[in-house]
């Protein structure tokens, strides 16, 4: 008896040239975490990218998610498009999928990009998501918005809103979390790549947001001492440059892209 495939994940496939795979962090997505800057990366690459179960339009799934289907179903939106090999781009959870991409196809992965992302979550993050998770599964969307804004963003940028903004910026974001919110945050306190970390061969660049409440930098760090090809460069923000310098955080990746 052969096991059925799993159904395909939404995926999104914008521009030409070079292959550049996008993972998302847990309760983002595409859009969520790549959208400021996707225009600015197709203009360069095959940009693909999925939506992991619960965000978009990829259903809730039936059960645990899994780093290794999530870099497969990436690799699958690949290989529908006709992409050989590729670059990988992973942020924050979309680092360990990354990573395992390039665990599992090594002869297809031509370098890889992690911004403000870990190889295994330590006792801060794993409290941060755990709260997260709490937050979410208790229904209160508009707290849990606010306490995302407050783990978010840098201390910079948290206080040059008021109060009053953050809770109107809270309320709009409330309707949007992802129904699969609570799965992702699951498999960040879970997924472990250390293994995988040494065996990489592929030039790297490990992009560290040095005022990061959420995913220390040190952790950020780290992930790279533990690759033996990566380089660092740093971007003063939270965990969200997509947000806070969208432009810096894309030149650093299309810089290091056009090079490796």
């Amino acid at each position: 008896m052969t096991t059925p495939t799993p159904p395909a994940f939404a995926r999104t496939v914008r521009g030409g040239g070079p292959g550049l795979l996008l993972a998302h962090g847990a309760g983002g997505g595409i859009e969520a975490n790549y959208g400021p800057i996707l225009d600015g990366l197709a203009a360069r690459h095959t940009t693909v990218g999925v939506d992991y179960p619960g965000t978009g339009a990829t259903p809730q799934a039936q059960h645990s998610l899994d780093l290794d289907e999530l870099a497969e179903q990436l690799v699958a939106a690949a290989d529908a498009v006709g992409l050989d090999t590729f670059s990988v781009s992973g942020y924050s959870l979309g680092g360990p999928v990354a990573i395992r991409i390039a665990a599992r196809h090594p002869q297809r992965v031509s370098s890889l990009v992690l911004s403000a992302s870990f190889a295994h979550a330590d006792t801060r993050t794993a409290l941060v998501t755990s709260v997260w998770h709490q937050l979410f599964a208790s229904g209160q969307h508009t707290l849990l918005a606010e306490y995302l804004n407050l783990m978010g963003l840098s201390e910079a940028a948290l206080n040059a809103l008021t109060p009053d903004r953050v809770h109107a910026i809270a309320e709009q974001l409330a309707p949007t979390l992802p129904s699969g919110t609570g799965d992702q945050l699951d498999l960040v306190r879970r997924a472990d790549v250390r293994g995988d970390l040494a065996g990489i061969a592929v030039p790297t660049l490990v992009v560290v947001t040095t005022a990061d409440p959420l995913v220390s930098p040190a952790l950020q760090r780290q992930l790279a001492a533990a690759i033996p090809t990566a380089e660092t460069a740093e971007l003063p923000t939270g965990h969200l440059p997509f947000v806070e310098r969208p432009e810096e955080w894309l030149k650093l990746m299309t810089d290091f892209l056009a090079r490796s």
